[in-house]
């Protein structure tokens, strides 16, 4: 039997490609890769490529509630969470959950363009 190795492709299902691409790419910095498949936006981050796209067939985003995403945890590093965390502030992003101290480094959480709740931290 052949066995799973571990996550190397996240995506997020979006409302609005370009909006989201944006705010990714300005709010956060990511830079996107070379190549994306059509109705995608993939990015340069290591280990593990990161995306938005546009929904899948059957998929609803305005039927999730309260947000998509409940029930999943993403992360992303960055070398330091604090001013990225205050940058996000100073744009009016909306965030979930301070800044602090945590088993992996600083951490926050913060709510993307379509409401989904992704968590920064700062250490390994």
């Amino acid at each position: 039997m052949s066995t799973v190795t571990g996550p190397d492709f996240l995506a997020l299902q979006v409302r609005d490609l370009d909006r989201s691409a944006e705010f990714y790419e300005t709010a956060l910095g990511l830079q996107r890769a070379p190549q994306s498949p059509p109705g995608a936006v993939v990015f340069a981050t290591l280990p593990i490529p990161f995306a938005v796209r546009e929904p899948l067939p059957g998929v609803d985003l305005a039927a999730a509630s309260p947000r998509p995403g409940i029930g999943v945890a993403l992360w992303m590093n960055c070398e330091d969470a604090q001013p990225l965390h205050d940058h996000l502030v100073a744009a009016g992003v909306p965030i979930a959950a301070p800044p602090a101290p945590g088993p992996f480094g600083t951490a926050f959480t913060f709510l993307d363009p379509d409401g989904y709740a992704i968590t920064v931290h700062d250490g390994a």
